[in-house]
């Protein structure tokens, strides 16, 4: 197939399943079928169709928006795709609703094209195809692992190489410009199939990069870090930094609720800790090349405005 046409061996099985291939005139089932050289193949590929996912009028905050891709800023508590727990108000309906007739298709429906996700209560930058050649060029570079990606998080501890605890953690180790590297296996937790869980056989390989932005309280119990994934799996900072025994903030999976020092810091600083409802993590940056320009693109989201309020109570 030409490339431009972008087509997917999945699609192009698919394709040919419903007899929309042709060789020298003859429907093709047999994906596994030989061509001779002069064979002439056709393929005939409809018009997107309707997709069964409801648009829905959600108001979105999109920070970049073309014939073939859009970039949204996700508000914390949005979830990324409808799923059994979640049927509506995620941002695939909004962006059903809000991109209409301009989604060109992705996989033969008219529907956004989802290449990385983030968890329902991280705020921050999200890129999604809007036609299949997008799709494709994506999902290449995500796989590549090409992609940058840098979050915000805000944890407990201070993440330090001066720390000789942090040294006795299996898979962690320093690099210059005192950034902590984990490297691990992930997988899904033996018992509770909604967490993810530290290996070093088995799994899939997960590497997570931090450097320490600010530190809080005296003596410092808090730290804000910068965190860039080498790799994109799922809960990745999140169980990472836990496994380093720097835990997010607010995060009931992984995250616990620590007890605190009473004079390290203020009552108000405090209160806005235990009561802080989400994952203090937030997606703030997000580079990647236009899969049909060639150009590159890169954008930067702001922290939200309860994590915002958070940093501001703690000085």
């Amino acid at each position: 197939m030409p490339e431009g046409a972008a087509l997917s061996r999945t699609r192009l099985a698919r394709l040919m399943a419903e007899g929309a291939v042709r060789v020298n005139g003859a429907v093709a089932h047999d994906p596994k079928a030989k061509v001779v050289e002069g064979a002439v193949v056709e393929v005939t590929v409809e018009a997107p169709q309707d997709s069964h996912l409801e648009p829905e009028a959600i108001a979105l905050d999109v920070v970049h928006e073309d014939d073939d891709l859009i970039v949204v800023n996700k508000p914390a508590g949005m979830v990324v795709h409808p799923a059994p727990g979640s049927p509506s108000g995620t941002l695939v309906n909004a962006l059903m609703h809000h991109c209409g007739d301009d989604l060109s298709g992705v996989g033969g429906m008219k529907r956004p094209g989802i290449v990385h996700r983030i968890d329902k209560d991280t705020s921050g930058l999200l890129v999604v195809a809007k036609s299949d050649a997008a799709h494709h060029g994506l999902a290449a570079q995500f796989a590549a692992h090409t992609v940058e990606r840098y979050y915000r998080a805000l944890v407990y501890g201070v993440p330090d190489a001066n720390d000789p605890r942090l040294r006795g953690v299996k898979g962690s180790s320093f690099e210059p410009g005192n950034v902590l590297k984990l490297t691990t296996q992930l997988a899904r937790h033996k018992t509770d199939r909604q967490r993810q869980a530290v290996l070093f056989q088995g799994g899939r390989h997960a590497v997570t990069r931090a450097r320490l932005v600010a530190r809080y309280g005296s003596p410092h119990v808090l730290s804000q870090i910068e965190c860039w994934l080498e790799t994109g799996r799922t809960h990745q900072i999140r169980v990472h930094m836990a496994h380093a025994g720097h835990g997010l903030i607010g995060d009931p999976v992984y995250g616990g609720r620590r007890k605190l020092a009473k004079s390290a810091l203020s009552d108000a600083a405090s209160a806005a800790i235990a009561a802080f409802p989400r994952q203090a993590l937030h997606a703030a940056v997000l580079g990647f090349v236009h899969p049909v320009s060639g150009a590159q693109m890169r954008f930067e989201a702001p922290l939200p405005r309860d994590f915002a309020d958070l940093l501001a109570i703690l000085g």
